[in-house]
Order: structure tokens, then sequence, then C-alpha cells
């Protein structure tokens, strides 16, 4: 066999099938950043987990905890007006009312003063007034929700008591089923005003993120806006909010969060009276107000399993207004159309 033939007959490694080779094994540094990602996954997803489970064990912790409540009371106890440790009688009506009430007088004034502060901020603020108003609004945030209860106790409520409520009371007092709301005397302390000071405590929160998702619109769709003719409203309306609605609704709903479960200030000027009048003046109650004035002194586990009880309702309530909040935020997606 001569020299030809015995290349022909051996061929070479160039010449073997692809599919025939050994596989080389992978580089290290690739197997290394593969277990990174891995370990980085796992930990994450822990930590979803984690959140997920507390939330499952502190709502079930809650149900547990009330269910001598439940025993004596049934599902009489969510529609029954009637406090009274003596006699050993526990209704949650009055509180859900007093939360529901105080909460969306908050949102009724905190709203449409946020959407403003919001729009000047972005829209008409002076450039050397924008950063230093920001920083105003953002540190009435860090304010304490006692420091809210003692400025509303002292200051606010004698001040309304004396001026404001006597003014609705002559402007409404004769207006049918208007007039309802604004009767009795004129004590400062009551369920108007314990609204008037969480709308206080929300407007800071609802602000800020009005204010951070306005000013992510894309400048060119405003000035293409103003470039036709329209007005700051115009553009606000019609560029702005539709652009920005999901993150303007979660800003609401965050106030809204914060109105039900404020606690401090609430119990400082609500008057803390179990009862349900028609009239905002009228003293009342919330759930948050009854937790924090009554926790620590109910030794009857009937009374400490309806005051538990009552913060099951609270749990319950905010999730059912996320809920409510991102069932509104799919139907503004879904009147968009579909994207393509």
């Amino acid at each position: 066999m001569n020299a030809s033939t015995a290349t022909i007959a051996a061929p070479n490694a160039m010449s073997v099938p692809r599919a025939a080779r050994k596989p080389e094994p992978p580089p290290k540094t690739a197997s290394r950043g593969h277990a990174q990602d891995l370990l980085f996954e796992r930990t994450t997803m822990f930590f979803a987990l984690f959140v997920l489970a507390m939330l499952v064990g502190i709502l079930g912790a809650l149900a547990w905890a009330s269910v001598p409540a439940f025993e004596k009371f049934g599902l009489g106890f969510f529609v029954t007006n009637v406090w009274n440790p003596v006699t050993g009688q526990f209704g949650a009506l009055a509180p859900i009312y007093g939360t529901l009430v105080t909460s969306g007088i908050a949102l009724l004034i905190g709203v449409p003063v946020s959407f403003g502060i919001a729009l000047f901020l972005t829209e008409m603020c002076p450039a050397v007034l924008k950063r230093p108003l920001g920083t105003a609004i953002e540190l009435l945030a860090a304010v304490p929700s006692i420091i809210y209860g003692m400025w509303g106790l002292f200051v606010f409520a004698p001040l309304f008591g004396d001026y404001v409520q006597p003014a609705l009371a002559r402007t409404f007092g004769g207006v049918p089923l208007l007039g309802s709301l604004f009767t009795g005397a004129p004590s400062g302390i009551g369920m108007l005003t314990a609204g008037v000071i969480l709308s206080v405590m929300v407007i800071p929160f609802i602000a800020s993120v009005m204010r951070d998702v306005f000013e992510i619109v894309p400048p060119v769709l405003k000035e293409s806006a103003y470039g036709l003719g329209a007005t700051t409203w115009e553009v606000v309306w019609n560029i702005v909010l539709p652009y920005t609605k999901v993150g303007v609704i979660g800003g609401v709903m965050l106030g809204l969060g914060r109105a039900l479960g404020e606690t401090m200030a609430v119990t400082f000027v609500i008057g803390n009276a179990y009862r349900i009048s028609t009239s905002l003046f009228e003293p009342g109650n919330s759930i948050a107000s009854a937790l924090a004035n009554e926790f620590n002194e109910a030794a009857d586990p009937v009374h400490r399993a309806s005051l538990i009880a009552l913060g099951l309702v609270l749990f319950v309530l905010t999730f059912v207004v996320l809920a409510c909040s991102r069932m509104l935020i799919a139907q503004l997606a879904k009147g968009e159309g579909r994207k393509t």
C-alpha cells in the first residue's frame, strides 16, 4: 500500500461526520453563569412565595382567632349595630360604616386636590418652584399619624367646629336629602372632621404618584397637541390622563388603602362612639380606632375575638378594594383594543 492509499484509508479528523464527534465539555464560565442564574431564580421565587405564605398565614391567624365571635353571633356580627362589652353583645356594622364614610370623604377631597397639585407641578409650575414644592409635598407623607391626630384635636377641630361646621349647616341645612348630612351640634369632633384629616394625610401619597406618572408622558405627544392648538386642560384630559390612567388609579388606591387602615389620627378626632348617624357632624367610630381603643382592655375571650374579627373585616375590605382596582384597570385595558 502506497502513501496515497494509506491517506485515503485513514481519513483525518476533518472528514469525520459532525454527529460522530465526541461533544466537547462546556466552558467552565458558562456552567458557572448557569448556576448563578438558577440560584438567582430560586432566591427570587423564595422571596415571592414567602410573602404569599405570610399573607395567607396572617389571614388564617385572624380567621382562627375570630372563631369564638362567629360561633356566638354568626353572620349577624356584620349587620348588628350594637357594641356593649358589659352585656357581651358585639356587632361590626358601626365601625364598618365609619371606616367607609371617612375613607370616602378623604377620597372626595384628596383626589381632586392631588390632581391639581400634580397638574400644576408638571405643567404650569415655574422651574424655580418645582423642586421646593415637590419636596414639601413629599415631606407631608413623612409626618407621623399621631402628629396629625394631635394637630386635628387641638388646632383643627376647634376651628372647624366654630367656623366651618356652622357655615355648612346654614348653607346645606335646608337642602332636601343633602341637609341631613349637616345637622346636629357643631362640636368639631365627628366623622366629617376625621374624613378631612384623612384627606390631608392621603394627599401627599396620591399627589406624588400622579406627579411621577404625569412626568413619564413623552414630551412629543404633548408638544404635538399644543402645536395643534390644544389648551393645557385639553392636553391633560386627552393626552396625559389616557396615557397614565393605570398609574393614576394605582395612586388613588394607595391613598384609599392609607385611609382605610389609618388608626391614631382617626382615633383622636372621630369621637369613638358606636353609632350610625346620617349626620357627618355626629361622632362615630372606625375599625382601626376601635382596635386601638379596646384591644389592650379586652379581657373577655368573646370581646377579644370580636376585635380580631374587626381586623379580619378590615383585611378583607382592603383586599376587595385592591381586587376592584385591578378589575377596573383590566376593563380600561380591554377598552383600548388588542395590541398588534
